[in-house]
């Protein structure tokens, strides 16, 4: 069974903002949430690197680990998912989460956020595939209709990856060889632990 994962190569990605765009046009995110952003580290200085930022789907999440009415699920392709009907809005997750996936839509007052939103890697949630509910909810579900999610495939330089992991690990070193330069990967020895997809 394929581990699905997520990659951004540093040396590619141009801050354009594609992904972020692509994400929220295809799952109808409310206002004020982004599920995949852009971070610009060393900004202004040589060498800057811009990476594009989302759940990372971890294969041990901490999200699910400190979460405590257990509404994190991963399923047999190693998408982290979560269902809106459990959250209470704790919070605990967006704290754990290292790539600060998790948000919330509210800002009320007395510290009221609502239900988590997150990437979902374009795979839904609980609810029937390709429902009214399911796209309400969150959002497209890509993965059923055997499509990768969009803010990879929107990526005009091919910087932001997504996929199997074993496949992406390949792309990835084949591109780092070919430039003859040390792997540059942001997040992949935090997220994925157990080295089966080592770069």
């Amino acid at each position: 069974m394929a581990r699905m994962k997520f990659l951004c190569d540093a040396e590619r990605c141009i801050e354009c903002n594609g992904c972020v765009t692509a994400c929220k046009n295809e799952n109808e995110v409310p206002w004020g949430i982004n599920r995949r952003r852009v971070v610009t580290l060393g900004d202004g200085e040589p060498g800057e690197r811009s990476i594009s930022v989302a759940c990372m789907h971890c294969s041990d999440a901490p999200c699910a680990a400190v979460c405590p009415v257990d509404c994190f699920y991963t399923t047999d392709d190693g998408i982290v998912l979560h269902d809106k009907d459990i959250c209470i809005g704790c919070g605990y997750c967006f704290y754990a989460c290292p790539f600060g996936a998790p948000q919330f839509p509210q800002q009320d007052a007395f510290a009221t956020r609502g239900k988590m939103d997150k990437c979902t890697f374009c795979a839904g949630g609980p609810e029937e595939d390709g429902s009214q509910a399911e796209l309400e909810k969150y959002g497209h579900n890509r993965v059923s209709e055997g499509k990768l999610p969009l803010c990879a495939e929107m990526c005009a330089t091919k910087a932001l990856l997504a996929g199997d992991g074993d496949e992406v690990a390949d792309i990835f070193r084949e591109r780092s060889m070919r430039r003859n330069t040390r792997p540059d990967t942001w997040g992949w020895d935090v997220a994925y632990k157990d080295g089966s997809h080592e770069i």
